[in-house]
């Protein structure tokens, strides 16, 4: 400050303007910059599908290292038992009835003769007026890049119109034709990957793809959407990995060689991505989050002890693993029970970012940040699944239908689900019966009266479509 005493006015103006300047950068480097995202969103990975969430047969030494190396929610939800929703709800921040996207194609799936009521008009498109979470990371600054499963439109309706500045390999498709280049069958493709080589496996491709993208944007904040396809049927893996989990003993419901190759494969790609990030000095302030869509598909993977998979709204269909690392914010080797779901992570990132919410569209989650830094609670509140459609089961195995059209509440340890076709209601503490095999709906008719009345004031709050009108087509139930 010596010199701010030259006796020239003009000279003590520049000096004290450098001065001033000089604490402003200093005042800036001190102020965190917002961190990186990258979210890995699987397919059809089953709650129990990972080494950390109790399997004895699949090995995950890459996912298990980002639950250590972070936290770990061990009553985390998709928003839906199958893929599509799920996906809607994830970029929206809003639950089935807002978006109309409440299953995969059409609600009307099986013999219509077997139909009981007349299901909801789905819709297969993320409307455009809808603000994702790509498009409010984007206003605020970031570099946003997707690869792999999008499922939520095509031409028109694709990621780089819904946010995305760069995204490669995703489509109006749930699942790829072929696992290996050139990832064809018939005229169906995955977009983007035509320059692949003989042998390349579509996990392995997408994470190159994602690298890239890191690479491209490491210079500022940056959301990755890593969308893998994997773990959802064609079930195909590299022959490699697959031979060695012939020779390992099967665990509890897993025992399928390729199955487990593919989880392999998939955890592999997590590594990578940390590999990189560390390689690239961006690790400290990068959050990473690991996630599933809904639970894990009943003919190749067990969910126990949880009830049901994929397309039920029994857990097995809706639990998922989740798993999220940030060192400079989340503690290491944390575990929350807390019930959170799918929804929440839209204001979750946002709250990261410090991005603002859009004013008009509501959103149906919270944040989670609270339990991200140990500084506070997720509030309590119901979480909702609502599945006016019909999803048939594989006729070839046990059962007809994954499920009839149903909606279920969770508020804490208790959850309510509603069949519509028979207008039954059951009732499960998941705290002392997580395999909700005891329905408490006769044995505690105050709580279910209240767990009743609180689904079906949430249906009338957001409009949701009720499957009441019979099918004339009707001819009796499928068993």
């Amino acid at each position: 400050m010596n010199e701010l005493r030259a006796r020239d006015p003009a000279q003590n103006h520049r000096v004290r303007t450098r001065w001033l300047l000089s604490l402003l950068l200093a005042c800036t480097a001190c102020t965190p910059s917002p961190p990186n995202i990258v979210l890995i969103y699987a397919d059809d990975l089953g709650w129990r599908d990972l080494s950390v969430q109790g399997s004895g047969y699949y090995e995950t030494p890459n996912i298990d290292r980002l639950a250590a190396e972070g936290i770990r929610f061990t009553d985390a939800y998709a928003n839906a038992p199958n893929c599509a929703p799920s996906r809607a709800a994830l970029m929206s921040g809003q639950y089935a009835p807002r978006t109309g996207i409440y299953t995969v194609a059409s609600a009307a799936r099986g013999p219509a003769e077997e139909r009981a009521l007349i299901p909801v008009e789905n819709e297969t498109t993320l409307d455009l007026d809808v603000r994702t979470i790509a498009e409010v990371l984007s206003g605020a600054g970031y570099a946003t890049g997707h690869a792999g499963k999008w499922h939520l439109g095509g031409e028109g309706f694709l990621p780089e119109n819904q946010g995305f500045t760069w995204s490669i390999a995703g489509n109006e498709a749930g699942a790829p034709p072929d696992y290996f280049f050139p990832y064809a069958r018939g005229d169906r493709i995955v977009p983007g990957l035509e320059d692949g080589t003989e042998g390349e496996y579509l996990p392995e491709r997408l994470v190159d793809e994602s690298i890239g993208f890191i690479d491209r944007s490491q210079d500022g904040p940056f959301f990755l959407y890593l969308s893998h396809y994997t773990v959802h049927t064609p079930i195909q893996a590299r022959e490699e990995i697959t031979e060695r989990y012939r020779a390992k003993p099967p665990s509890e419901g897993h025992e399928n060689p390729t199955y487990a190759a593919m989880i392999e494969s998939l955890d592999q790609g997590v590594g990578r991505i940390l590999e990189a990030l560390e390689e690239r000095g961006l690790s400290d302030n990068t959050v990473v989050i690991f996630a599933s869509d809904n639970g894990g598909f009943g003919t190749v993977t067990s969910m126990a002890p949880l009830r049901g998979s994929k397309g039920m709204l029994y857990e097995g269909g809706i639990r998922t693993p989740l798993v999220m690392r940030w060192p400079d914010g989340i503690k290491p080797g944390a575990t929350s029970a807390t019930p959170v779901i799918g929804v929440d992570l839209y204001p979750t990132l946002a709250e990261l970012a410090g991005a603002t919410l859009p004013d008009l569209q509501p959103l149906d989650g919270v944040s989670l940040l609270p339990a991200l830094t140990g500084s506070g609670d997720v509030p309590d509140r119901d979480l909702i699944w609502h599945f006016p459609a019909y999803l048939e089961a594989d006729r070839s195995v046990a059962g007809t239908w994954r499920t009839t059209p149903a909606s279920a509440l969770r508020r804490g340890a208790y959850k309510v689900i509603h069949f519509f076709e028979d207008d039954r209601w059951e009732v499960y503490d998941l705290t002392s019966d997580v395999s909700e095999t005891n329905d408490l709906s006769a044995a505690r008719p105050e709580l279910t009266e209240a767990l009743r009345s609180g689904l079906q004031t949430w249906w009338a709050d957001v409009d949701a479509f009720i499957p009441t009108e019979p099918n004339p087509l009707y001819r009796g139930g499928a068993n």
